[in-house]
């Protein structure tokens, strides 16, 4: 796919007064400059992110409340309910709050509400089930913002609420004893992004120092938070990137029993030796690598993740809380690892089953959306499956199955810059109901309307989306000369990390490069890049899946688009490209 490359804008005022103050290369203090570091003590919290810089929990509107009730509710001895969403982020959150009360209170228990049976947030179900259970206060953790008819419900039964979200709430809250949540409009907490967990963990650090407890208590979880701060893709910065970073230190140097057991069946551990086999040892923890937040996000949070998609969230919970012996705990990631196997062959099928109706379909191949339906799709895969599509197709897309006789339900994702959300809305005469943000939503319809419904959709998509949207942009933080990659200006990079959104990894741009000859075609889609640049200095890289383009080094001189990796072969570390597009020179972006 062809991709808009834009250089982001330089600010060379910023650039060089921050570069009299740290006195490292300009290209470094540019890419700080474009992440908001402006002065000395900003990049000296950036790059030594410190959890005693975290901010006061109590400053999150309605905290005091929500530990007032809580304490309340232990020293009457009442039962209490945590529950959360099935996703990962809801998983963690309810494992960390749980794990960190059932350490000194016993009458607690954690709810998931099942995908199918229940759906997406608080149900009334749940309600039920701890009204049957004497359950008189619950916890919810990354959902009930908006369950105003669920709360008052469980008010009705004379069960308290505790909320603790992150997505945005309407004008007027449920009818709860707390709401914590930043992005109320009267919450002055400082911090606006973190995610479901996160709020958890506010949670358990305001109760630890309303008791003067060490806050060791909660740092303990960190490695959880990290798992959702990753998985459900908020910002990476301020207060998330200071907990990101010693989560990762966490899951690299002493997980939880759980996540040691999925690190395990992943293989990103090293495997016990036949002599501590013999002796019946159990092996050193070790990793082959370090981990980053990519490890996490690609390999740990599917296994989360499928345990909801394919099964019960329950699974993902158990293994994370890591109550019971090693031997059950190590079931329960093979049975995570085994789901996930499952979902990737049903979300392989499902894509190439997409593929083909669009590629048959020439109307659609033609249109601004996608949208595509097949009653037997597994309902808990439809969400990758729409980024799948996204990603072959950069358009608003649509994966419908048939959820129950004569229901349809469905999973959608956006394009950068274009609100989606917005456009489903005004196509609601076509819906049960709907939901979501920007970028995703779920939606539900009769399976009759889907003709009249996907009309609509393509019809107010063509009116508000531009070329540009349809055009995937590839950002630039710098224009560099390869000469300047020295293993100190690497390391340096390295230091910014943990990347993700908000802080991505930095992408350069070299241009006016040369083939030497020796750059090659392998395994039939990738390139393995040997380039040069008007001198004897051969730059390697790599590019996965852009067969495509290597006539372009043929044909003259190119400009390319890259990251910059460590690579480690047969004991040689090295500097390598991971290339992300390259384009014949001279171009303009």
């Amino acid at each position: 796919m062809q991709l808009r490359w834009r250089e982001i804008p330089l600010d060379k005022n910023k650039v060089d007064a921050l570069q009299q103050q740290l006195r490292i290369h300009p290209v470094l203090c540019q890419l700080l400059v474009q992440r908001g570091i402006e002065t000395y003590e900003q990049a000296k919290a950036f790059f030594r992110p410190e959890l005693n810089a975290l901010h006061d929990p109590f400053l999150m509107k309605d905290m005091d409340k929500a530990i007032t009730r809580i304490e309340q509710a232990i020293s009457k001895g009442e039962k209490v309910l945590i529950y959360g969403d099935y996703d990962v982020d809801g998983t963690t959150a309810v494992a960390t709050v749980y794990s960190f009360f059932k350490e000194f209170y016993p009458n607690v228990e954690y709810y998931i509400p099942h995908r199918y049976a229940e759906g997406y947030g608080i149900s009334f179900k749940s309600i039920d089930y701890a009204a049957a259970n004497g359950v008189s206060l619950i916890i919810a953790l990354d959902c009930g913002i908006k369950a105003h008819d669920k709360v008052d419900y469980a008010n009705s039964k004379q069960i308290d609420f505790i909320i603790g979200d992150h997505h945005l709430p309407d004008a007027t809250l449920p009818d709860a004893v707390a709401v914590l949540d930043p992005k109320r409009t009267d919450c002055p907490y400082p911090y606006k992004e973190l995610s479901g967990c996160g709020i958890g963990f506010k949670l358990i650090q305001a109760f630890c120092q309303k008791q003067h407890w060490p806050l060791e208590k909660c740092y303990k979880y960190l490695d959880l938070l990290c798992l959702s701060i990753g998985a459900d893709i908020v910002p990476i910065t301020g207060e998330n990137r200071i907990l990101a970073k010693h989560g990762l230190d966490k899951i690299n140097t002493n997980p939880s029993q759980g996540l040691k057991k999925l690190l395990e069946v992943s293989g990103l551990t090293i495997p016990a030796t036949a002599e501590e086999l013999e002796r019946n040892e159990t092996p050193q923890f070790q990793l082959r690598k370090k981990l980053d937040i990519t490890n996490v996000v690609f390999v740990l949070a599917p296994r989360i993740n499928a345990a909801g998609r394919m099964d019960d969230a329950r699974h993902a919970v158990k293994l994370l809380i890591g109550e019971e012996d090693d031997a059950d705990i190590l079931e329960q990631a093979f049975q995570l690892n085994k789901l996930n196997g499952e979902r990737k062959d049903l979300d392989r099928d499902i894509t190439a089953q997409a593929l083909a109706m669009i590629e048959r379909d020439e109307q659609l191949m033609k249109q601004n959306t996608t949208v595509v339906f097949q009653p037997d799709w597994h309902k808990g895969v439809l969400g990758i499956v729409a980024s799948r599509l996204t990603e072959s197709y950069y358009r608003p897309t649509i994966v419908l199955t048939e959820s129950a006789e004569g229901i349809l339900t469905g999973s959608a994702r956006s394009v950068k810059n274009f609100d989606l959300y917005e456009a489903i809305y005004a196509c609601r005469e076509h819906l049960i109901q709907f939901g979501g943000h920007q970028f995703a939503a779920g939606l539900t319809m009769q399976k009759e309307k889907i003709s009249n419904f996907s009309t609509a959709f393509e019809r107010v998509v063509s009116e508000r989306i531009t070329p540009e949207h349809l055009v995937p942009e590839l950002e630039i933080d710098a224009v560099i000369e390869p000469e300047i990659i020295t293993p100190s200006f690497y390391k340096i990079l390295c230091d910014m990390a943990p990347f993700g959104p908000g802080n991505m990894k930095p992408t350069f741009v070299t241009k006016n490069l040369q083939d030497t000859g020796w750059s090659k075609v392998v395994k039939e889609a990738h390139i393995k890049f040997s380039l040069r640049q008007n001198s004897t200095v051969i730059y390697s890289g790599i590019g996965f899946g852009m067969a495509d383009k290597y006539q372009l080094l043929k044909q003259g001189s190119v400009d390319v688009s890259y990251h910059i990796e460590q690579n480690e072969w047969n004991g040689k570390v090295s500097l390598e490209w991971m290339v992300k597009d390259l384009r014949s020179t001279p171009t303009t972006y």
